[in-house]
């Protein structure tokens, strides 16, 4: 996708703060707004994330290098690339500077001839709050997808967050749960984070 016209940066610790309360920011058209939808899309962490068998043929073959952090803007820049688009230069900055300061993150999917697919999100205690993927090649989404819940639950996470809940996302178990029950889930995952946070560690080899 080409560049983005000038954009305002949503300071890190009030995209922080909204996060750590369960609240994200979309923008529609230039203007700025923030959800905390009333049911909230979630994938298991625990043994009910699903990898549907025609997928786990695919991974055995190996199509793609899963990369993590090798190109966060690129990422962004593919899930923007549609015909409608809730990524503009705001939200795309403000994550980018997320990402420099440890706690933005992209799983990406590459193959011979380049960036083929991925995800963003962020990373807060020990919940990762998903933002968007994309796919220029068949199933990039989803095997990065696959490298994403394995490297939480390696690291621990208590929490997937995947805003709203798609058809897409529930052949992999996703599910909804109610704002007060996200919540619970939320303040469990962040743990004592008050409002001092500190970027968790995560990507392989880190």
């Amino acid at each position: 996708m080409s560049g983005f016209p000038p954009a305002q940066i949503i300071p890190p610790q009030v995209l922080l703060g909204a996060y750590a309360q369960g609240v994200f920011p979309m923008a529609d058209q230039g203007e700025l707004t923030w959800f905390s939808p009333l049911m909230r899309g979630v994938i298991p962490l625990d043994g009910g994330f699903h990898i549907p068998h025609g997928l786990r043929r695919v991974l055995k073959q190996q199509p793609f290098e899963v990369k993590w952090n090798t190109d966060f803007r690129g990422t962004m820049q593919g899930c923007a690339a549609r015909d409608r688009t809730w990524i503009d230069g705001t939200i795309l900055e403000s994550y980018c500077l997320l990402h420099r300061l440890g706690y933005a993150h992209s799983v990406e999917c590459h193959d011979a001839e380049g960036l083929q697919g991925g995800l963003y999100g962020v990373a807060l205690g020990k919940c990762f709050f998903g933002e968007s993927m994309f796919s220029r090649k068949t199933d990039a989404s989803k095997i990065a997808l696959v490298g994403l819940v394995e490297e939480l639950r390696a690291r621990g996470f208590l929490l997937l967050d995947t805003q709203w809940l798609t058809d897409h996302l529930r052949r992999f178990g996703g599910e909804e749960v109610p704002r007060d029950e996200y919540q619970r889930r939320l303040k469990i995952a962040l743990g004592d984070q008050g409002t001092s946070f500190h970027p968790p560690v995560l990507g392989p080899g880190v």
